[in-house]
């Protein structure tokens, strides 16, 4: 695998969904993302998911260049999101950091998570918030494809946008996700071997709509596969993808720059 072509400089890119804001990554904030820019690696979105995630994306967002903030309740905590906390939520969705609302969505993998009628309640009431303060949504979506669909279809998501983060879905999937106007971003589980529907759905994504993230210290992309992820490593992620579809890191590198910047209302 050839990350870099030694005759030229790497593309500069963009780690569109990474946790600086875990506690594996929080109290030395500064050396990932000082890696992160050796390896061209020069804007990040650090994304919330809870009261002490949101609050630690924004500070991040603030002290790092290249760093922005996207703020919102994950599936797994929303029985701690109330009244209360959808009212700090708008207030920090104020912010100049943030530029958009997240993680949210639906997750039915783990036996403990609240229930799917819980998760759609706080799913559709983050939608609801996105609409408001026009900022586009990243969605998680694990086991709950057709839910997830529902929800955001109900929802026009179209009007405000999103991404569909660490897409594990199938072709089919992806095209009905598109058809909604989302953004489809894949994590380091593209480059596994045996992922043969996600490779496939690669291969259907418009290049104006692809996007490419980390979701570290999860999913760390061949040859780290099982290893502790960081945003550095969406390098692996963007030559494998570049592999499958033909083309260099340095083109792939530049198109979901573009496209981060794009739905993300960057640079305006």
């Amino acid at each position: 695998m050839a990350i870099y072509d030694p005759t030229k400089r790497p593309a500069d890119a963009f780690d569109t969904h990474t946790h600086l804001n875990d506690d594996r990554f929080y109290h030395d904030v500064a050396a990932y993302w000082a890696r992160a820019r050796e390896h061209r690696i020069m804007e990040m979105n650090v994304v919330g998911y809870d009261t002490l995630g949101n609050q630690r994306a924004l500070e991040i967002a603030h002290e790092f260049a290249g760093v922005n903030a996207i703020l919102g309740w994950q599936p797994e905590g929303i029985r701690d999101f109330n009244d209360a906390q959808l009212n700090v939520l708008r207030d920090q969705l104020s912010d100049s950091a943030v530029v958009g609302v997240g993680e949210m969505g639906l997750d039915y993998f783990w036996a403990e998570n609240p229930t799917p009628d819980e998760q759609k309640q706080a799913f559709r009431t983050q939608l609801d918030l996105a609409r408001e303060v026009k900022l586009p949504v990243t969605v998680h979506s694990r086991d709950a494809f057709a839910d997830t669909y529902a929800v955001l279809k109900a929802a026009n998501v179209g009007d405000f946008g999103g991404v569909m983060h660490s897409f594990t879905g199938d072709p089919e999937d992806a095209k009905r996700f598109l058809d909604l106007g989302m953004y489809i971003s894949f994590s380091g589980i593209v480059t596994f071997k045996n992922a043969t529907e996600i490779h496939d759905a690669l291969k259907v994504v418009p290049l104006d709509r692809l996007l490419v993230e980390t979701d570290a210290p999860y999913l760390a992309p061949t040859p780290l596969r099982g290893k502790p992820n960081e945003p550095m490593y969406v390098k692996y992620t963007i030559d494998n993808i570049a592999e499958q579809l033909g083309m260099t890191y340095n083109e792939v590198a530049k198109i979901t720059t573009e496209n981060a910047h794009r739905l993300w209302k960057l640079g305006e």
